[in-house]
């Protein structure tokens, strides 16, 4: 019963006995069954967690916030991933659900009906994340995507640029990156400007994707004086290929690009950019989560974190 109190986490047990215990479990490899308890309890210390892609720069940080804040409890995140598919996500949910998880965190606000009905009938907390530009099922925690790509035309208008390229992934089914588009392109019809050339692509971010999308725009529209990308990765590319070329970044042309990737810091120079706040949205999400379950915190919670505009090397102040 001793052994079993201590495994459970239950129960008055000293620490010394406990401490043998885990010891002696350790030692002959002993791993509890997890499904047997859940039997009883009708869920398992998991967290699903469900995000579009890993390849992606942005999700291992928002993964980073949520393992952060849950290696403080008994919960454990378990990811799956929808390659930014309706249809995926629901398989994805259904076998997630199936296990009966303590929680589910789950990138965007645009579901099938399908997946909207399991989430709003599965019973357990539900936090959407990356974005506030919507209704959530339950909480939600992001930033607002059409006010980042506002801000941005907005500081690209001030600086006195007028001749804009917009560079960026087909916004089908990236819905975050389709409210950035929007956001931007009012900015800049409110200035009375329009986008003076676009250029999109299908399929995962990269440098050399940048770097081509760069090459084609300027060999088409040479006179452009700005060139917006919708992810730091292409803006990354971009760069690279402009200061091959002897451009004068932000002389004769500015760049800037969305989600401020520290990974990019060791640019020749620093790409202008906006935080998407991906660490913390990952943080405080989880956080609700491990709140709900304690009996802390209620459902329908809306945190709208705040993105800042970095305007490093490639953007005149």
């Amino acid at each position: 019963m001793t052994v079993s109190r201590v495994l459970r986490n239950r129960g008055d047990v000293s620490e010394a006995t406990r401490e043998k215990v885990l010891q002696a479990a350790k030692q002959l490899g002993y791993v509890p069954n997890k499904i047997a308890g859940a039997l009883a309890s009708q869920r398992v210390n998991l967290v699903a967690v469900i995000i579009p892609s890993m390849s992606n720069l942005v999700f291992p940080e928002v993964m980073t916030g949520i393992s952060r804040c849950l290696e403080q409890t008994e919960l454990q995140p378990v990811v799956g991933l929808t390659d930014y598919l309706p249809e995926k996500e629901e398989k994805v949910l259904y076998e997630m659900l199936s296990w009966r998880p303590s929680g589910v965190i789950i990138a965007g606000l645009e579901h099938s009906d399908a997946s909207r009905a399991m989430l709003r009938a599965a019973g357990i907390p539900v936090v959407e994340i990356m974005d506030t530009d919507g209704t959530p099922i339950d909480s939600m925690v992001g930033i607002s995507h059409r006010r980042a790509g506002r801000e941005i035309g907005q500081a690209i208008l001030a600086a006195g640029h007028k001749r804009i390229g917009f560079l960026g992934s087909g916004v089908g089914l990236d819905h975050r990156a389709r409210k950035r588009f929007e956001g931007f392109t009012e900015a800049l019809a409110k200035g009375g400007v329009e986008i003076a050339d676009q250029e999109f692509y299908s399929g995962g971010s990269a440098l050399a994707k940048g770097r081509e999308m760069t090459a084609a725009m300027m060999e088409r529209t040479p006179d452009l004086d700005f060139l917006y990308y919708s992810n730091d990765l292409i803006g990354a590319g971009g760069l690279l290929w402009m200061i091959e070329k002897g451009y004068d970044v932000p002389g004769d042309v500015g760049m800037a690009g969305f989600n401020g990737v520290r990974l990019l810091s060791g640019l020749p120079r620093k790409l202008a950019t906006i935080d998407s706040c991906r660490d913390e949205i990952g943080y405080r999400a989880a956080q609700i989560i491990a709140d709900r379950l304690k009996d802390d915190g209620g459902p329908g919670q809306k945190v709208e974190l705040t993105p800042t505009l970095d305007r490093g090397d490639t953007m005149r102040g």
